[in-house]
């Protein structure tokens, strides 16, 4: 089966797209969790964060710093937001790319 998000990143399937570099995507999720919810990917194919290497940790920097940028865009860098990278079926990864979210707009329960 071919990665979903690989074919978002090679628009070979439409999505909301609100970020985009040489490097990362961003788009909006189709099942949002929180009235602002984006996915931040890597536009390298990567499973999740148990396949990132040495060579990755620039990478993992700029998603975080795209979570920011995007976070101040969105007007929820003030009241608050969370990044979260879920690791594996248990912890809920659904797609094997790897993924940050961006949930804010609203006060977030825990867990």
């Amino acid at each position: 089966m071919e990665c979903i998000f690989c074919k978002i990143i090679n628009k070979e399937r439409p999505s909301e797209i609100v970020y985009r570099d040489e490097k990362i995507l961003a788009f909006k999720d189709t099942e949002p969790k929180a009235p602002v919810h984006i996915l931040i990917i890597p536009q390298k194919h990567i499973p999740s964060v148990d396949y990132l290497g040495k060579e990755d940790r620039e990478l993992i920097g700029e998603l975080c710093l795209v979570a920011r940028k995007l976070a101040k865009e969105y007007k929820i860098s003030g009241t608050g937001y969370r990044l979260v990278f879920n690791v594996g079926k248990d912890a809920g990864q659904t797609i094997d790319h790897l993924h940050l979210h961006l949930l804010g707009g609203k006060k977030l329960p825990w867990a």
